[in-house]
Order: structure tokens, then C-alpha cells, then sequence
């Protein structure tokens, strides 16, 4: 049996688990953890594990581990975590600098809140070439473009933002839309799965989303989720690069830059525990 120190964050109840290792973990120890410890009934809970270590390129090597073992490209709210957990070591810095293995992502403290504090991360550029989301499809992008399933085509929208996401525009939400997602997340189209968003617009400046998260199902929010379901609707006309995204329990802010194409996300993080697990 091995001891692993931890510490648990949230935003907007999409919740982390933050292991920091100075030597390297198997992707095997990892996957098992992430089974273990991210149960909800006999574990500690959450949605992954964000797994930080020492990198020579950024502040931090980071990984993220899904609740069900898989590993997951990149994650808004996991990137604002892991800035939160590293600013709570250095009050001084604010800040950090991560290497995803898909290239460096940048955190920046923007103030203290009553319950946590509200950071800004930085997810690239995104891409809807259906090559690189990736789709298997004889286009070249799925832009409000037909998947069919169970003989019905359903209009959506697919990007990537440094992981694959699939948005569709719904008037409601008076609907099964977790069986829905689950059902698209493991769609044939997809050959890494997918994340899935349902967003409806309520404004030029304000969309209502609800997530269903590739590995995790459905999370109280997405950070990527948020910038996917902004750049898709931006996309289609809908609303405008500056957007708030909101969600069941808060919102998140998306800023899709016009001169570098680079998507901003913004939002709070809170602190929740700290122990050790045993494996």
C-alpha cells in the first residue's frame, strides 16, 4: 500500500483531485488511483485527478486523469486549479506557466473572491478542421453539420480546444441530454470520443450550457466546454466573442481574442481538503 498526499479544489463543482509527485507515476498507478480515489462513495470523489510534476519547459508537468482511468488532453478548470494549488504554496506568484504535453498553457491570479479566488487561463487557438477535433468524416469541418443517430440527424458543431468537443444549439433543455451525450461521447464518428455540450443562447453576450465530459459524464461545469460552446456559437453567428457561459451553479467568462485567435477563460476556483489516500 502507498500513501498519496492530496488536495481537492472545485469550479464550479467540477472538482479535481491535485497529486504532486517529485518522482514519476506509472500511467498504470494512475489510471488505478483515479478508479479508487475519484469514486464518489468509496473514495475521496471527484471528477479526475490533475497530476502535476516537475517539467524543464514550464512551472509544471501536467496531466489530467479522468474518473474512469482515461487521460484527458487539457482542462480549463483543471489548468485553474492548478494555478490556484501553486498559488497557495507562493502567495508572491501570480503567474504559472504549465506544460500540457500539447504545448505551455499560462494561469494568471486575478483577484481574491469571498469563497476562493477568480483566475484566468489561457487554452490556445482553437481548430473545427474535422483532421484534428478529430471526426472521421469525409469533410473537411462539421460546422452545424448532420450526425446521425438512432436514423435522426442532429445538427452539430465540431472543435477542438486542445481536446475534441461536439456543441449542439437546443431551445431547451426538457430533454434527456446526459443519454444523449453518452450516447454522441462514444459515437463511431468520434475516434478519441468526444466532449459534449448543449447550449442554449439567451443573448448576444450570455449562453446557458449543460456539459457532459468525456471520462466523467455530467459535471457541474467545463472549461473547455465553456470555450468550445462560445467559439461554436460565435461561429455560427449566434453570439459575441466576449461571452458569459452559464452553468446549473455559476458562470464562466470566455474571451475569443480577434488578433490571435487565442480563447481566455476566466472564473473562480475554491479550495475544498487536503489528506492523504492509500492505495
Amino acid at each position: 500500500m502507498k500513501k498519496i498526499s492530496f488536495r481537492k479544489y472545485h469550479a464550479l463543482q467540477n472538482d479535481f483531485i491535485v497529486v504532486e509527485s517529485k518522482t514519476k507515476l506509472s500511467k498504470i498507478y494512475l489510471s488505478k488511483l483515479a478508479l479508487s480515489i475519484c469514486d464518489r462513495r468509496s473514495g475521496v470523489g471527484s471528477d479526475g485527478i490533475l497530476y502535476l510534476t516537475d517539467s524543464k519547459k514550464a512551472d509544471k508537468q501536467f496531466r489530467i486523469i479522468n474518473s474512469d482511468g482515461s487521460f484527458a488532453e487539457k482542462s480549463g478548470n483543471g489548468l485553474r486549479i492548478a494555478g490556484m494549488h501553486l498559488h497557495l504554496k507562493d502567495k508572491r506568484k501570480k503567474k504559472f506557466s504549465f506544460d500540457t504535453g500539447y504545448g505551455i498553457d499560462i494561469v494568471v491570479i486575478q483577484k481574491k473572491t469571498k469563497d476562493g479566488i477568480m483566475l484566468k487561463a489561457e487554452l490556445g487557438v482553437p481548430s473545427f478542421l474535422t483532421k484534428k477535433v478529430p471526426v472521421k468524416s469525409k469533410l473537411k469541418t462539421m460546422i452545424n453539420a448532420p450526425l446521425k443517430i438512432g436514423g435522426l440527424d442532429f445538427p452539430v458543431t465540431c472543435v477542438t480546444v486542445g481536446n475534441p468537443h461536439t456543441v449542439l444549439v437546443v431551445e431547451n433543455f426538457d430533454f434527456d441530454w446526459e443519454t444523449l451525450g453518452a450516447t454522441i461521447e462514444y459515437h463511431k464518428a468520434f475516434p478519441e470520443r468526444t466532449n459534449v455540450e448543449f447550449v442554449k443562447p439567451l443573448s448576444r453576450k450570455k449562453i446557458l450550457v449543460a456539459d457532459w465530459e468525456r471520462g466523467a459524464g455530467a459535471t457541474g461545469s467545463s472549461g473547455t466546454g465553456a470555450a468550445a460552446a462560445v467559439v461554436a456559437c460565435v461561429t455560427l453567428g449566434i453570439v459575441d466573442r466576449d461571452c458569459e457561459v452559464q452553468f446549473s451553479n455559476g458562470s464562466l467568462f470566455i474571451s475569443w481574442n480577434t488578433e490571435t485567435n487565442n480563447i481566455e477563460l476566466t472564473g473562480e476556483v475554491q479550495f475544498i481538503a487536503s489528506g492523504e489516500y492509500e492505495l
